[in-house]
């Protein structure tokens, strides 16, 4: 039985049928594009217009640096704004990502917010009445807390994780942050479903697309203030499985994961997760955003000009708990520990080569395969040979994928899904 406020697997749309729809409707200038130029398709000209600007909570201030919580390097790389965590931090944590270990992916610096002060505005066409821009709705924290809840263990994954290996492994040059693929964790989230919201608020029957935008400042590129972290989705997915999430693995959501509450996407790219949100326009128009136009696209040669459809599922991926050149004793026996998963489904099965690709061996999967989170699985190793060699992990999830030799290069390093090297030495 399909729960309230969700439709069923067969009656989802196509999402890349959808947004090709879309991005039709906007290059004939029939949906909203606040900040994107028209002429220009992936040059953004001018900032969001006044009208749907949202001024920040008077008690909001950044902290002293992007990110709140400590990093301690043996836990954290350090990406500018971000933090990668390291997977060999994660040995023997459980399934669930330690809030003080989970990743974190800034635009500009964690704000830090009062949840007495902080409304969630809801405004837009998509809304009974008119005119819904003058008039929004709003909800308080408690407001949100007062509602019936839900707890749903999902990923949240930048749609990042893994560009260096574009560079490392396929010798492609791409832009933006090196991640290696820690920049993912799984968390026990709790809030209530962003339908439940929205058909509170009015939801009108000709609704098409939602628009979540997030409380921390104004992201500047290339010199030119592109408005506050937004990206548009579906109506279909916002009344699917979305979450306003609340609660982090059993406690308030920390500041740099979006206290006080956040938007939580499962199996979409992070990007979709947008923290610390602050309105939410519901719109009778298509929407897009420099986060759906600008970036999150696939562009480069193997991608048609005007770039993919927005990118909306998760791809593929494995990765060992371990450094990167980890040692092993030769002639004793190891067991290696890893996890994998994916954007479009459980992780059924996952090959582990201990010989750099040569042979290949079924790994003992630890959970049983579910959408939305991650597989840990092992593999008993006895070394015999001493130098360097490189592990391999390749997962195969139920919607038949599995994970290429090579990933499909595009300029920005978004979605790499092929199996990567792990460097280690036998001494």
């Amino acid at each position: 039985m399909t729960p309230p406020g969700t439709t069923s697997p067969a009656a989802r749309p196509d999402e890349t049928a959808y947004d090709r729809r879309r991005l039709r409707q906007w290059l004939a200038g029939d949906a909203r594009a606040d900040g994107v130029s028209r002429r220009r398709m992936l040059t953004l000209l001018a900032a969001t217009a006044a009208a749907t600007t949202l001024p920040a909570p008077r008690t909001a201030h950044a902290a002293a640096g992007p990110i709140v919580k400590p990093l301690p390097p043996e836990w954290f790389i350090q990406r500018g704004t971000n933090a990668e965590t390291r997977w060999e931090a994660l040995r023997g944590t459980g399934h669930h990502t330690p809030n003080d270990r989970f990743f974190v992916r800034n635009h500009t610096a964690t704000p830090v917010l009062d949840a007495g002060d902080w409304r969630l505005r809801l405004w837009g066409d998509g809304l009974r009445g008119t005119p819904a821009e003058d008039r929004p709705v709003e909800f308080g924290y408690d407001d949100l807390r007062a509602l019936p809840s839900v707890t749903r263990t999902a990923f949240v994954e930048c749609a990042g994780n893994g560009r260096s290996h574009y560079t490392t492994q396929q010798g492609e040059t791409v832009s933006g942050t090196a991640w290696t693929l820690g920049a993912i964790g799984v968390a026990r989230w709790r809030g209530v479903r962003l339908a439940d919201v929205l058909r509170r608020a009015g939801l009108a029957r000709h609704a098409v697309d939602v628009q979540p935008r997030g409380l921390d400042a104004e992201y500047v590129s290339g010199g030119e203030s592109l408005g506050r972290v937004r990206r548009p989705l579906p109506l279909a997915k916002a009344l699917d499985d979305v979450l306003l999430a609340y609660e982090m693995n059993g406690e308030p959501l920390p500041y740099d994961h979006g206290y006080p509450v956040r938007v939580l996407v499962p199996s979409w790219v992070g990007i979709a997760s947008i923290k610390w949100v602050g309105d939410i326009q519901v719109s009778a128009q298509p929407l897009f955003s420099p986060w759906n136009t600008q970036f999150y696209r696939l562009f480069g040669p193997a991608h048609p000009p005007e770039g993919s459809a927005p990118l909306t599922r998760q791809t593929l991926k494995s990765a060992f708990e371990l450094a990167d050149g980890a040692t092993f004793a030769a002639g004793r026996g190891h067991v290696l520990h890893g996890r994998s998963w994916s954007g479009a489904g459980g992780v059924a099965r996952v090959d582990v080569s201990t010989d750099g690709g040569t042979t290949w061996r079924r790994a003992n999967l630890h959970d049983r395969p579910r959408a939305g989170t991650w597989t840990r699985w092992s593999v008993p190793w006895r070394p015999t040979g001493r130098g360097a060699t490189h592990l391999l992990a390749r997962a195969t999830d139920t919607a038949g994928r599995r994970q290429p030799d090579v990933s499909v290069p595009n300029t920005q390093g978004y979605l790499f899904d092929a199996v990567v090297r792990h460097p280690v030495t036998v001494i």
